[in-house]
């Protein structure tokens, strides 16, 4: 099953759209009923009208034209046609960036009381539709065609529009799950870079640099991700790597020590026979 990636794969080859916000009519019909879909923006997906399941890593939803979903990005989900002939939805893509511009701008408005409810991981938000929202939808598909920048300023308002009626709607079930999306990304950004600098010879402060944070709010915040401090982690994904180059004869011990963070060729040997109890050498030798 291809991946269709969006909002990417929407657009004409030859169709540039930078914009946080867009909006597409999606229609998919009974010779494409399962689609593998890479989600790379948040997305409101309005049905129109027909009945689809949506496959979430550990999750499976099925929606009808009563309701629509907000779905986070960075998710990986299979979508299937449910006993018509075709579905058909009105997607509004929009940013991590929007989220927080509109939180910044009408925190105010809202009741600062966190909900009982602690959302984790979850990759969606289900609406129900109401009058104001079936209108909503009507208005939206009404500014298609207008000349672009006139286009892309009401776009704008009908984002914060439906934003601000549904944390009226919904309160702080739903204002809450815009926070969760927010510091989930931040995770991710955080994840990002440890990945990256996993096998350089970078220490922690350099690390935490990247991440824009001081040291001690770095470890603070390693530690609530990984529950282990920063240096222990690094040394053991370090020296288990370097464990297997050499145990593939593909370096030497000498040749790999700065590689791995350590200033010296002693203090890596002293570092590796504590961890695996024999020194590298000893792996070199045989």
């Amino acid at each position: 099953m291809d991946i269709t990636n969006l909002p990417e794969d929407l657009w004409e080859h030859n169709e540039t759209h930078t914009s946080d916000l867009q909006i597409f009519n999606y229609e998919v019909y009974k010779n494409g009923s399962r689609n593998k879909i890479g989600l790379n923006k948040n997305v409101f997906s309005f049905l129109l009208d027909g009945q689809k399941n949506i496959h979430f890593s550990n999750d499976i939803i099925s929606i009808n034209e009563t309701q629509s979903l907000l779905i986070t990005s960075n998710n990986v989900l299979v979508t299937e046609l449910v006993g018509v002939s075709s579905y058909r939805c009105l997607l509004f893509f929009f940013s991590h960036k929007n989220i927080t511009n509109f939180l910044l701008k009408h925190s105010h408005s809202f009741s600062q009381n966190a909900s009982d409810k602690k959302i984790t991981n979850i990759p969606y938000f289900l609406l129900e539709k109401d009058n104001f929202i079936i209108h909503y939808i009507h208005s939206i598909q009404q500014i298609f065609g207008l000349q672009q920048s006139i286009f892309q300023k009401i776009l704008e308002l009908k984002f914060e529009e439906i934003m601000l009626y549904l944390a009226d709607k919904y309160g702080t079930v739903f204002l809450d799950y815009l926070h969760y999306l927010l510091i989930n990304e931040r995770e991710l950004s955080f994840k990002m870079v440890i990945e990256k600098n996993l096998y350089t010879n970078l220490n922690i402060d350099e690390i935490a640099f990247l991440c824009n944070m001081s040291a001690s709010t770095f470890k603070r915040k390693f530690i609530s991700i990984y529950q282990e401090s920063p240096g222990k982690w690094f040394q053991q994904k370090r020296l288990n790597k370097a464990k297997e180059l050499l145990h593939n004869n593909q370096v030497t011990p000498s040749e790999i020590f700065m590689d791995f963070g350590y200033g010296s060729l002693s203090n890596f040997s002293a570092a590796f026979k504590n961890e695996f109890g024999y020194s590298p050498n000893h792996i070199h030798s045989n």
